[in-house]
This record gives structure tokens, C-alpha cells and sequence, in this order.
């Protein structure tokens, strides 16, 4: 009887590690527990300085694709390279055409590890190069890709309908991770339903240990990259009211990027300098430790001028994992993980005012800070269970159509 091969995935990021993106670690290792084999295939090398401390649990081979620097001599030998283990892909080099040259270089390389690795399937985080590479790869070596797409390669500016339409189009399933998003992509995009699956981004929830308790001291705590997407600026002004109305409390910020001279400008403008710290980033056991002790967490999200939007931050999953009553606005897919005093309270994006009080609401409240986070807690455990959500993504996998007959008669 002839033996079916051991399916082997492999995942395409544009940089790995990257601290923002611990729902990729999430899940690759949820894969690997489940005795998964994942190697992964990196664009660029990581520009971090801190990462999650999950990361040395990782079994998969890290391997970089990059581009930069490179010659045309350096191209045309990685072609020359791929067609000893593809040979077809001179016969298909029309699926390169219009590609940029280093997404051809990298599909190039990509397809000869899928061959040299055995590896089966390519799945790809986010709809933009990563993609790119892993369709191009799997059409030269015969084998299938899939996508998960998020949010900036869904809504920015720089998205091109039909571009992203033909990408998910001929990937054998699109992930994607909220039911907002999956509206958006069938009803504007025109995925076809069928292809379509929310998984939401999952955590091990073994490393969130519930603490529902009254007595924290009064800290505001908000986690991310300093950009506009976030609203941090609100958050500052919202800060500002609550002062001026009396309010006792410190604002964490945790985090850095582009806005952080901005935001320390605006925080010093409104005479914040003894209630706001700027922490910068932090590694992942002291944001956690950060999280379970702060009296609430702020996702103050908006939509940015260049469509740039936040899809559902997984810090915002953590906090209500770990029993922190959240206060978030109600953007893109946020409402289905914070549900209006229910799980969290939600107020309308850039609405400093409206903010405040939420805020004051949970400052000062000690029972609807329990009755938050205990509905909170139960709903994570429902629908963000890692094992159970990364289960879904390998159904995914192995549900793919069979592999390009052209490709494979090389």
C-alpha cells in the first residue's frame, strides 16, 4: 500500500520574529503541538528589539528569503537554482509577470525549499508580499497556499481591490479574523463565501491565569505601536478631562513608533507630566505582568486617514484573558470581542469625552469591573482558545485541493 506523505506547512511572514505579531508564535505552536511540522519562510530579518517569550518554544527552522542588495546576477542564479528541484518553473515563468523583481527572487528560492523540505502546503500572514511570494512558490512547486488576512492588507490606501481580489482568489482558502472582515471581503472584495473562514486569533490560554480583583491601584494601561491607528492622542485628551473633573489615577503607555514625539509633546501640553509615563516597549512577561495589574485597559482604536485600522488586537484579547475590564471603541472588528457592558464598554472612535467617562466608569467601580471581567474571561475561553482556532486553520490545510498536475509532472 503506498504511504501518504507526512503533511508539512510552511508559514510566509514578512519579518520573524516581530513582537506585535505573538498571534503567529500563537498558532505555530499550537501546530506544533499538535504534531504539525511548520518551517517558516521570512522576507526580511526582524527590526525588534524585544520579543515574545514564547519564542524559544518554537521548533520550526527559520529561513530568510531577503531580497535587499540584491544583483541581477544574484536573480537569474536563484532561478537557475530553483529549476534543478522545479524544473517547471521555466515553463511558468508568465505566472511572474507584472511581480516585482524580489518577489520573484524569493518565490524563486521558496519553491526550491518546498521541494528540497517536502513540504506540502504554504500559508501565508497577511494579504500583501508574504501572499505574493507564497502563490508564486506554490504555483512553480506544485502544491497549494492559503492566506490569512488582517486588516492594513485589507482597508489601507494602498490596497488595490483587483489586486487583492485576484490574490485571494486563487489561494485554495482565505482566513481572515473577524466576521467584519469577512463582510467586507465578500460583500466589496467579492470572495466567494464558500473559501471564506473567520478564526479568530487564538491564545494559549494555560499562560492566562485569571485574576479578578477589586483593589488595584487606579492605572489606566494602554499597549502598542505609537501610530495613529491607535488613538492614543484621544486617549491623552481623555486623560486630560479626567484630571480636570478630579479623577486620582497613573496612564501606562506601553510601547514606541513614529507618534511617540508627538504623543510626549500633546501629553506635556495638557500638563500631564505626573499622572502619564511612557514605559516604551517592554518584553512580553512585563506587559503580561502590566495587564494583571492595571485597574483597566485602553484600546482607544480609530480608523487613520490612510485607512489603516487595527482589525482586533490581540493585546485586547490578553487583557480580558487575564480578568483587566477593557474600554474600546467600536471599530472594525472590536464589537464582537468587547460587547457594550457585557464583556467591556464601548465608546465611539475619537471621542475624548466619551472616553473619559468610560473610563472614570471602570476607575471607580469596583462591581462592574468584576461582572465585566468575568463575562470577559468566559468569552475568551469560548471563541479564542488557541488549540481549538489553530485546529481550524489545519482543517484548512488539509481540505486544499490537490497540487498543480503541471508542476508536479516535472
Amino acid at each position: 500500500m503506498r504511504r501518504e506523505p507526512t503533511p508539512r506547512v510552511g508559514y510566509v511572514v514578512k519579518r520573524y520574529p516581530r513582537f506585535s505579531e505573538t498571534f503567529i508564535v500563537n498558532e505555530i505552536l499550537a501546530h506544533e503541538a499538535a504534531g504539525l511540522p511548520v518551517d517558516i519562510f521570512s522576507l526580511y530579518p526582524p527590526n525588534d528589539t524585544h520579543f515574545q517569550d514564547t519564542l524559544s518554544l518554537v521548533k520550526a527552522p527559520v529561513t530568510y528569503l531577503t531580497a535587499e542588495g540584491v544583483r541581477a546576477l544574484d536573480f537569474w542564479s536563484a532561478i537557475e537554482g530553483a529549476a534543478h528541484v522545479v524544473p517547471a518553473i521555466w515553463q511558468s515563468l508568465e505566472a511572474a509577470r507584472g511581480q516585482e523583481a524580489r518577489v520573484v527572487y524569493q518565490a524563486a528560492r521558496l519553491a526550491a525549499a518546498v521541494r528540497q523540505r517536502g513540504i506540502t502546503h504554504l500559508h501565508a500572514h497577511f494579504a500583501t508580499m508574504p501572499a505574493q511570494v507564497a502563490r508564486l512558490a506554490a504555483r512553480w512547486a506544485g502544491i497549494t497556499f492559503s492566506i490569512t488576512a488582517h486588516a492594513k492588507d485589507i482597508y489601507h490606501d494602498s490596497v488595490t481591490t483587483d489586486a487583492l481580489r485576484a490574490l485571494l482568489r486563487d489561494a485554495s482558502g482565505v482566513v481572515t479574523v473577524s466576521d467584519y472582515n469577512a463582510r467586507y471581503l465578500v460583500d466589496t472584495i467579492g470572495v466567494d463565501a464558500s473559501r471564506l473562514h473567520r478564526i479568530y486569533n487564538g491564545l494559549d490560554l494555560d499562560r492566562f491565569d485569571v485574576a479578578l480583583r477589586s483593589d488595584r491601584h487606579p492605572t489606566i494601561l494602554a499597549v502598542g505601536r505609537f501610530v495613529p491607528k491607535k488613538g492614543f492622542d484621544v486617549l491623552l485628551d481623555a486623560c486630560a478631562l479626567l484630571v480636570r473633573d478630579g479623577a486620582r489615577f497613573t496612564c501606562r503607555l506601553v510601547g514606541g513608533g513614529s507618534e511617540e514625539g508627538s504623543l510626549r509633546a500633546r501629553a506635556t501640553a495638557l500638563g500631564l507630566e505626573q499622572v502619564v509615563q511612557f514605559d516604551g516597549p517592554l518584553p512580553q512577561r512585563e506587559v503580561m505582568a502590566a495587564l494583571r495589574e492595571a485597574t483597566v485597559f485602553a484600546a482607544p482604536c480609530v480608523v487613520a486617514e490612510d485607512g489603516d485600522r487595527d482589525g482586533l488586537p490581540t493585546v485586547l484579547v490578553e487583557a480580558m484573558a487575564l480578568g483587566t475590564p477593557c474600554v474600546a471603541t467600536d471599530v472594525v472588528g472590536i464589537p464582537e470581542l468587547v460587547r457594550h457592558r457585557e464583556t467591556g464598554l464601548l465608546v465611539p472612535p475619537q471621542d475624548a469625552p466619551a472616553l473619559a467617562v468610560a473610563l472614570r466608569a471602570l476607575l471607580e467601580g469596583p462591581a462592574l469591573r468584576l461582572q465585566l471581567a468575568t463575562d470577559a474571561r468566559a468569552l475568551i475561553e469560548a471563541a479564542f482558545d488557541v488549540r481549538r482556532n489553530a485546529a481550524l486553520v489545519r482543517a484548512l490545510f488539509q481540505a486544499a485541493p490537490a497540487a498543480s498536475p503541471i508542476a508536479m509532472a516535472s
